[in-house]
């Protein structure tokens, strides 16, 4: 974040929305803190206090704006974190990893002890880091009080409060208000038809969401994904993303599906379904979806990086993943044959792994098998459904590291240690560990050198010469990436038609 307070006032006055998740203003004479898009009366410079994030504006005694709803504000990159180290820990937190589990626990999914994440923490964010948790979990509180009709009992729970009891009485400490005063100002919108949560989830524009769904939907596992694409002809479609999912926590295992589609262009949000089966994993479930669709992206930051390579797809998004093991599956699936024919056997390993799992929609009816069952198996099992052998060792090997927990296949794992541990398995190489760090690990800088495709989108160099052209689009090699993919899959498309 900018640390001059004029610089940080001007963003505020002009309602910059470039700027909008980057940071909060507190108003010394409400005691409210507000996104820089807030439309209330602008305050005197005087009366403003800035904050990087929502925990240190309450540790400050400001609560959240009930008209811009800072919980509403869009994320960010790991780019943009001032330590990598914390924005993990920061991230698992957001995902609900300290409401079943201890500060020690996450400390040591992090390879650390408690006593250096709580340095490194507070060194990044100035709270420690239950301080952290205890806001997210207000702020979902609030964000359920707002938005759905989930009696207060189920509010907290799904929020991560243990106790009722504890809720209210820090909801009215933190906020002034009871739940239920926050409940009658709001107007929860109505439950989905098919019987699901809805909530929108911000982003920074402009957003290519069509060409998002088109690598969804080239890539998607029958059974568990499905795709709706924007349909060119018809002004008011807009598209949609299905899956099942399968959340797990200790010994607690959710289940359930989500639907994600665009929200009005106003608001720019997309906008989420989640179904019943997965309400006490709500904050998993809100962490996990802003990775598929990109939603911490700064698309012009990009574009400054990227120049003319990012001219043709302006807002394109990383698709990143809810399940990190799945991708990583369908990385190894799809080594040296197509795009199709890794998503016919793709759809093959659910179908004979996967468990069922009956959902309103015809086209989502089983979950992803789990890392313990593919683990379980005989390489043989997989070749069986016209899998390579290899690859089919490969993949039982990647599920035995990553049931045993020495593979942390989330998105704030460190990166140089996952990419050594996954390259040390059999029949993963470089451009497989770099493909999973692009989607599985939400790196934006990865680069997977040698792809054919890549070589030939920049005029048909060599892996070496290719590997100092994308020097140039660091930190946003990701970006590139997918640049360049979309490219040469258009101009085969026009070639297939010429």
């Amino acid at each position: 974040m900018h640390t001059d307070p004029a610089a940080l006032y001007a963003a505020f006055v002009a309602r910059d929305r470039r700027f909008d998740g980057h940071f909060l203003v507190g108003v010394t004479s409400t005691g409210i803190y507000c996104r820089p898009v807030c439309s209330v009366r602008t305050p005197k410079p005087d009366h403003c206090r800035f904050f990087a994030h929502a925990a240190a504006a309450e540790a400050g005694g400001f609560r959240p704006c009930l008209r811009c709803r800072p919980e509403l504000a869009p994320g960010l990159s790991s780019i943009d974190a001032p330590s990598r180290l914390a924005w993990a820990a920061a991230r698992r937190i957001e995902a609900g990893a300290l409401d079943d589990a201890g500060l020690a626990d996450l400390a040591a999914q992090l390879g650390i002890t408690d006593r250096h994440l709580r340095r490194v923490f507070g060194a990044a964010f100035g709270v420690r880091p239950i301080d952290y948790a205890q806001t997210q979990r207000l702020l979902l509180a609030k964000r359920l009080l707002a938005d759905t009709a989930l009696p207060v009992t189920e509010v907290a729970m799904a929020a991560g409060f243990g106790s009722l009891r504890r809720f209210n009485t820090l909801f009215r400490s933190r906020y002034g208000l009871t739940p239920s005063t926050m409940r009658r100002a709001a107007d929860p919108q109505a439950t989905d038809p098919a019987g699901g949560l809805r909530f929108e989830l911000a982003f920074r524009p402009p957003f290519d969401w069509a060409g998002l769904l088109d690598f969804l939907a080239a890539r998607c596992i029958r059974g568990v994904e499905e795709v709706v694409p924007v349909d060119v002809d018809d002004p008011t479609s807009v598209g949609l993303y299905r899956r099942t999912l399968r959340l797990s926590s200790g010994d607690t295992v959710q289940t359930g599906w989500l639907s994600i589609t665009l929200a009005p262009a106003a608001r720019h949000a997309v906008a989420l379904t989640v179904s019943p089966g997965l309400q006490r994993a709500l904050p998993a479930v809100l962490a996990g979806v802003g990775r598929p669709c990109d939603l911490g992206c700064d698309p012009l930051a990009v574009a400054q990086g990227l120049g003319p390579l990012a001219a043709g797809a302006p807002g394109l998004r990383v698709p990143g993943a809810v399940d990190g093991f799945e991708v990583a599956v369908r990385a190894v699936l799809g080594q040296q044959i197509s795009v199709k024919a890794a998503h016919t056997l793709a759809g093959r390993l659910v179908e004979a792994f996967g468990e069922a799992s009956p959902t309103p929609f015809a086209a989502l009816h089983h979950l992803f098998p789990p890392p313990e069952r593919l683990a379980a198996l005989d390489p043989a099992a997989l070749a069986d459904l016209g899998i390579v052998r290899s690859r089919a060792a490969a993949l039982v090997a990647l599920a035995r590291a990553v049931a045993s927990g020495t593979l942390d296949l989330g998105p704030c794992t460190d990166l140089d240690a996952t990419l050594a541990r996954l390259q040390a398995l059999p029949g993963i190489g470089p451009w497989t560990a770099q493909y999973i760090a692009l989607r599985a690990l939400g790196w934006p800088d990865a680069w997977p050198s040698g792809d054919v495709v890549l070589c030939k989108a920049l005029g048909g160099v060599t892996r070496a010469q290719a590997d100092v052209r994308a020097q140039a689009w660091r930190p946003w090699r990701s970006y590139a990436t997918l640049h360049l993919w979309r490219g040469a899959t258009a101009a085969a498309a026009i070639s297939a038609i010429t």
